[in-house]
């Protein structure tokens, strides 16, 4: 029994798996408003119309928002086909890692798709400039702030 919250272990187990899904929800909606978003743009004309480099950038959003989908919904599926077998322990941790993983490509392709944007709308200067942005606003509340938290 912990000792904290007067939660057995199994209590605590099921609480966090609980916890992990429900945030699982809040970031598979971003992917999912962000896919359809790059799935929608291969059919404008003025896409058939982008360049190379474009064209390359765009589809390295798509594989990284597959990425994120794929590693933000696996650790629901692991509880699905796992939850009767007392594995608790083992989707928290491998679940935990795989989220952590699907946030970065989820931050990336982001990432990826608001400098693709800043290129096409304004140029080569406006997409290095928001690129470096965006990275630095996932990379500052996602990582540093709660690093930050920690030691405070």
């Amino acid at each position: 029994m912990s000792e904290n919250t007067g939660e057995t272990e199994n209590q605590r187990l099921t609480r966090n798996v609980s916890e992990l899904l429900q945030e699982l929800r809040v970031a598979q909606a971003g992917v999912q408003i962000l896919f359809g978003f790059l799935l929608s743009v291969v059919f404008t004309e003025q896409f058939r119309a982008a360049s190379g480099f474009e064209k390359a950038l765009h589809l390295t959003a798509v594989l990284l928002a597959v990425a994120a989908t794929a590693l933000l919904t696996a650790p629901a599926a692991w509880h699905r086909l796992l939850f009767r077998t007392g594995r608790r322990e083992e989707i928290l941790v491998a679940g935990n890692r795989t989220v952590l993983a699907g946030l970065g490509c989820l931050a990336a392709a982001i990432t990826a798709t608001v400098t693709l944007i800043a290129n096409v709308v304004y140029g080569p200067i406006a997409m290095i400039v928001a690129g470096v942005l965006t990275a630095a606003l996932f990379g500052g509340l996602w990582y540093f702030v709660p690093k930050r938290l920690l030691k405070g």
